[in-house]
């Protein structure tokens, strides 16, 4: 068996972005443990995932300038993640509510519903749903 275990996500800060993940998004915090850095500055191991899912996010803080740079344009601006629910009205009104800015309001595409959010910082995301 091969599958993707986790993708690095740079953020600013680890509480926000869990907040985000966790409240706005209804993901589950898998892990979030003390860690060192390869020079041995203190981090963090943070995970979350969709429930049920088994491909994580590792919320990494940037560290450094070049980092820092990055946050928020991971994909250049692209849509780079795509969130697929069972509900798509729910999950889109859900998020709405939690204060998720979405820069594409729902439309019906051949593949089903989509809109575009963003993400805590500022990446932009897919929500899939199906028609």
């Amino acid at each position: 068996m091969v599958q993707i275990d986790v993708v690095t996500l740079l953020v600013a800060e680890y509480d926000p972005a869990i907040a985000f993940f966790t409240v706005a998004l209804g993901f589950d915090l898998v892990e979030d443990s003390p860690s060192l850095t390869s020079d041995g500055r203190p981090k963090r191991w943070v995970v979350v995932r969709p429930p049920g899912a088994q491909t994580g996010i590792l919320l990494a803080r940037a560290d450094g300038e070049h980092q820092r740079a990055a946050v928020g344009s991971q994909v250049a601006g692209r849509v780079g993640f795509f969130l697929r629910v069972d509900d798509f009205d729910a999950a889109y009104r859900r998020m709405t509510e939690a204060g998720v800015t979405f820069v594409r309001e729902p439309r019906t595409e051949p593949y089903g519903r989509v809109a575009v959010f963003l993400d805590i910082a500022g990446n932009r995301w897919d929500l899939l749903g199906a028609t």
